[in-house]
């Protein structure tokens, strides 16, 4: 169903996809062929980060060529529900593929990303994470 983009607003967003920088809306506009019919308009917003690199957690990776969207992974929908079903409650997912990590390409501000960098202390090296998304790995 989507939320609304705005309180005045008729465009429904379906999908806001941070990790793959792809947004979705849709919204009814009256038909070209019928003036007097209103007809569902979908709109897919995507931004190709520049200098994505291929691993997002690592500065030194090769930067990323290749973009792929597939509109059913990026529909889907991970979150658990409950269900009853014979008379006990069961969790149930409404998407398939769910454990496969999903490719992001850019950070996600709601996750925490790092990498591990070299730091001398006391003449001794140590790799140690460094956070990429600092509001996202530290509490306030």
């Amino acid at each position: 169903a989507g939320y609304p983009v705005g309180p005045a607003d008729k465009e429904y967003v379906l999908v806001n996809d941070k990790c793959q920088c792809v947004t979705v809306t849709s919204r009814f506009v009256p038909s070209k062929e019928n003036p007097d019919e209103e007809v569902l308009e979908r709109n897919i917003r995507i931004i190709v980060p520049l200098k994505a690199r291929e691993n997002i957690s690592d500065p030194l990776s090769p930067l990323r060529t290749t973009f792929v969207y597939r509109f059913s992974e990026l529909c889907k929908n991970c979150d658990p529900v409950e269900i009853e079903l014979g008379g006990a409650i069961h969790q149930a997912q409404q998407g398939n593929s769910c454990e496969e990590p999903q490719t992001c390409y850019t950070y996600d501000r709601n996750q925490c990303y790092s990498s591990p960098v070299s730091l001398l202390h006391h003449g001794e090296v140590r790799q140690v994470p460094a956070a990429l998304t600092p509001a996202s790995c530290f509490a306030e």
